[in-house]
């Protein structure tokens, strides 16, 4: 049975997996149905059948990966619960299409989805922030002198990041446990959340959401227990470097023994190539820093290459009662692919932890092994077998650290994480002493976990109150030096730029004096995006802060902007000649530049120092935006039952066509949120449809 409240929230309820499934497929198909059968083209390798050329790559990835049957030798290994959710979710989605008509205006790619369809997408965003995110670079590796052109390793200015506060008793004015979820993700369809309660009488009443085609809730809570995730600085990925045999750059050298690669014809997309891997993975080129030489090649390991077990996680997570038997089930399963858990339960104890798929490589090994160039990935040197990975005896995969070597922590106050590392997860009792490959200690943390850290430590909480502080758009660097910052430019109004023109700064300077500072739309904004675009020039000049970060004063440095630095002045010249480059007015209102769908999107960027984050960086008026808050959660656990408020702000349809495609950016916009129906009887109070599908 599928009910459905306000917003077009479906509440799924069965008497088994494979019916929960089949629920929860059919409710995401009527809502998505187009973007899910896009991305089973995907994940198929038929893009360039269907739409073009220039999805060559992609194809000979996903073809590449197909063809290894990884996914096929991994389901034997997946719990009967979680191949019957899977296999009702594929059911689901087919018997919605087997009732429209004309479905995706009869493109003839659309066709019914099969289980191995959906375990694909689940072993994708399993690698998000891995291999899946590296498909060019790894089938454009080839050995010198061939006419594949390498690829360059992505710049890829925002990645999947978050928001994570988890509240214990001491921390909030009822004394229970709170927590707010606030994934920063890309906005593109395929990567969309989707918000949804699956209730199993006796074995499961979960609601949350889940990303497109993943038939979960990754973020959410049940009637005790809260919880959210953020996207960890673990690196989960590794490259080895190899030496080459001489004369034959398809051989490499382990220990004074030669090897050769292991070839493998991948045909997709009318493409035929012959791509390489060595038993640690596959060869992987940077054009530009990483290239396959007559003496150097690389090959990309990753922790989540085969990692299906993320389905009998999250729904381990999800029967947990409490953090305790929550931080069991992330020991049990290890399977979390790359992201942080903060939690909070009915008790009033709030939790972190890191616990998830590490590649095990020590500091000892990284100290002895790690070698460059600096790409912002772990290279290890490949001709010593000593320099691989190793293991733990606790550890669920071969490979990896065991849950023991990673960071966790209970309180009674409050947990946090802004994607920084777990350092300063909480300042009163900072977490060291893990493998750096976790991330680091005793370094700067950034602008918006600073921010996170004011709006959180030290204070009381009601529900309302956690809600304001989500969306009261604060910007640390505007809070630290906005007035410096115009006490400048109206001393000084006109400036020197870095090519030494002269530049009238008068009236980028009259805007940010009428800003209040925040990431608030309306009609003060007009200097908010200035600054979005001047904070990043002014920080490159090497002068910024006043006070610079003292590892003694972790949480309140570095701090102050110095207005007068000479680097600063000139990086507020080049803010305004880059403007007028654009062809965009200094003091454009935010309004007009961040929308969804023409609704007006408060929020500002994580560099500003901004928690809210939305992180359109075009001020062009029909740039879409890329990534930011998405689906946000505030769920209060008391001793008789969640209060629980969301936001998913693109809505539960892609459709444009469709009621709930800007219903909630509507009130995303008001500050408004919505009301969690979870009891039979909220649900019953705010029901709007009703499915029976058996």
């Amino acid at each position: 049975m599928v009910r459905r409240t306000s917003y077009g929230i479906p509440h799924v309820r069965a008497t088994d997996y494979r019916g929960l499934g089949e629920g929860l497929g059919y409710a995401f198909a009527q809502d998505n149905l187009c973007v899910m059968a896009d991305i089973v083209v995907t994940l198929a390798a038929e893009r360039s059948r269907w739409f073009g050329a220039g999805n060559v790559e992609s194809d000979l990835h996903y073809q590449r990966l197909n063809q290894s049957g990884v996914i096929e030798r991994q389901l034997v290994a997946q719990s009967r619960q979680a191949r019957d959710l899977v296999r009702g979710y594929a059911q689901g989605i087919n018997r919605h299409l087997a009732r429209t008509r004309n479905a995706c205006g009869g493109a003839q790619w659309v066709r019914p989805v099969t289980e191995l369809d959906v375990w694909r997408r689940v072993h994708q965003i399993a690698g998000l922030n891995g291999s899946d995110s590296l498909r060019e670079p790894l089938v454009t590796a080839q050995p010198p002198d061939s006419a594949v052109q390498a690829a360059s390793l992505p710049e890829r200015e925002e990645r999947p990041a978050s928001n994570g506060i988890a509240l214990g008793r001491s921390a909030t004015i009822a004394g229970t446990g709170m927590v707010l979820g606030n994934p920063h993700f890309y906005w593109a369809d395929d990567m969309r959340f989707y918000q949804q309660h699956l209730t199993i009488p006796g074995e499961l009443n979960v609601g949350g959401a889940s990303l497109f085609g993943v038939p979960l809730v990754k973020i959410g809570h049940n009637d005790t227990l809260g919880w959210t995730h953020t996207a960890s600085e673990t690196q989960t990925v590794t490259l080895s470097k190899l030496t080459l045999v001489p004369g034959d750059p398809t051989a490499y050298v382990v220990d004074g023994r030669v090897h050769r690669m292991i070839a493998e014809q991948v045909t997709a997309g009318g493409t035929t190539r012959t791509l390489y891997r060595t038993p640690e993975g596959p060869l992987f080129e940077d054009a530009r820093a990483l290239q396959w030489t007559d003496t150097t090649a690389y090959v990309l390991r990753d922790a989540n290459y085969g990692n299906l077990r993320v389905v009998d996680q999250w729904l381990a997570v999800a029967r947990a009662r409490d953090v305790h038997a929550l931080h069991a089930a992330l020991v049990r399963y290890q399977a979390m692919p790359w992201v942080n858990t903060l939690a909070s339960d009915s008790t009033g104890t709030s939790y972190f932890s890191d616990v998830q798929v590490v590649p095990h490589v020590t500091d000892e090994q990284l100290a002895s092994c790690a070698t460059g160039p600096g790409v912002g990935l772990v290279i290890l040197d490949g001709s010593r077998s000593s320099c691989g990975w190793g293991s733990d005896p606790d550890a669920v995969t071969p490979g990896t650290f065991g849950p023991s070597r990673l960071p966790k922590l209970f309180r009674q106050d409050h947990v946090s994480n802004m994607n920084d590392s777990p350092w300063l997860t909480n300042p009163a009792a900072p977490l060291t002493g893990y493998p750096s490959i976790v991330g680091d200690v005793g370094t700067e943390r950034s602008p918006r976990t600073r921010l996170g850290l004011d709006m959180f430590s030290g204070k009381k909480f009601t529900l309302p109150g956690v809600q304001d502080a989500m969306f009261g758009n604060r910007s640390l660097t505007a809070e630290q030096g906005r007035e410096a910052v115009v006490a400048m430019c109206q001393a000084a109004p006109t400036l020197t730029a870095s090519d030494g023109r002269t530049v009238d700064v008068r009236t980028a300077c009259a805007a940010l004096a009428a800003w209040p500072g925040t990431g608030d739309t309306g009609p003060s904004s007009g200097g908010a995006f200035f600054w979005r675009a001047f904070i990043p020039a002014a920080d490159r000049s090497g002068g910024l802060w006043q006070v610079p970060y003292d590892p003694a004063d972790p949480v309140h440095t570095p701090r102050g902007i110095n207005a007068s630095h000479p680097g600063v002045q000139r990086a507020f010249a080049d803010t305004v000649l880059a403007f007028e480059a654009a062809g965009v007015a200094v003091d454009v209102p935010l309004d007009d530049v961040q929308q969804y769908e023409g609704i007006p999107i408060h929020g500002c960027r994580g560099h500003e120092g901004c928690f809210n984050v939305i992180s359109m960086s075009s001020p062009r008026p029909t740039a879409e935006i890329p990534h930011g808050t998405s689906f946000v959660m505030a769920v209060e656990l008391t001793g008789s039952g969640p209060r629980m408020r969301s936001m998913l702000v693109y809505g539960q349809s892609s459709d444009p066509a469709s009621p709930h495609h800007t219903d909630q950016a509507r009130l995303y916009a008001a500050k408004r949120w919505v009301t969690g129906a979870f009891t039979e009887r909220e649900i019953k109070a705010d029901l709007k449809s009703v499915d029976r599908l058996r």
